[in-house]
């Protein structure tokens, strides 16, 4: 049996239905979840002490009494925070317990490297400011966001509220603009299950940020990420995503 682990924000009810279903035709896997405290996504010293490494690491090391496999962060916050704040706290995870570990934003940028995106188009349901500096850390990377949609939403609660009709209005929105693909930023959004039909629909890839944390948990484990066909196009066999 293969243990996946995966780091949750307290205030979050999307990610884990959503991580389950994704791998639940997977008999030879299971998933085991730990939170710590996030309640509110916003750019205030309290907001952004929420992603401090010590509870991060102290949900780490529950899960690691579990003792599975990989640890993901199945989490948005270096999207504001720098992307080098997950490179140091995926070392730090793997220092303390001594398993893999990985996060949907690496995971996410890994996939936008691998296939040459230039120009995202970015869905979230987050505040101006924070989405601002959303756009800003993808130029960091070399690439650019010129078609984006946030809601302007910090409760991270509310979040989970925001229908799919919704968020697939946002991801055709941003579509149409003319991008190499689309990427919902947000692990409390109700979007995976949208994906393969919108890729079908629109013909761009949509990355989802709860999945893009089971497609690295996938293939830290040495399981085929093939094996979730039906999820969308990051799902399909190792050698499309190059």
């Amino acid at each position: 049996m293969v243990r996946i682990g995966v780091l949750t924000p307290s205030s979050n009810t999307v990610l884990e239905p959503l991580t389950i279903a994704m791998l639940a035709g997977l008999t030879q896997v299971s998933v085991h979840f730990s939170r710590f405290p996030v309640t509110e996504i916003a750019l205030s010293p309290a907001a952004l002490g929420q992603f401090d490494d010590a509870p991060i690491l102290a949900a780490a090391e529950l899960l690691a009494h579990a003792r599975v496999d990989a640890i993901l962060w199945s989490g948005t916050s270096s999207g504001w925070l720098g992307f080098e704040a997950d490179t140091r706290l995926v070392r730090r995870i793997t220092a303390a317990t001594g398993i893999a570990a990985g996060t949907s934003m690496l995971a996410l940028n890994e996939i936008l490297a691998r296939t040459g995106v230039r120009r995202l188009g970015l869905v979230t349901p987050y505040l101006d400011t924070v989405q601002a500096r959303l756009v800003a850390q993808y130029a960091t990377l070399g690439i650019a966001c010129p078609a984006e949609r946030h809601l302007g939403l910090s409760e991270n609660f509310a979040f989970s509220e925001v229908t799919p009709a919704r968020i697939a209005g946002m991801v055709r929105e941003v579509a149409a603009e003319g991008v190499d693909a689309v990427a919902v930023v947000c692990t409390n959004l109700r979007a995976a299950g949208l994906v393969a039909g919108l890729e079908r629909e629109l013909g761009v890839p949509v990355y989802d940020t709860v999945a893009t944390a089971v497609w690295q948990a996938l293939c830290l484990t040495g399981i085929d990420p093939a094996l979730l066909a039906g999820w969308g196009r990051l799902f399909a066999p190792l050698t499309a995503i190059a």
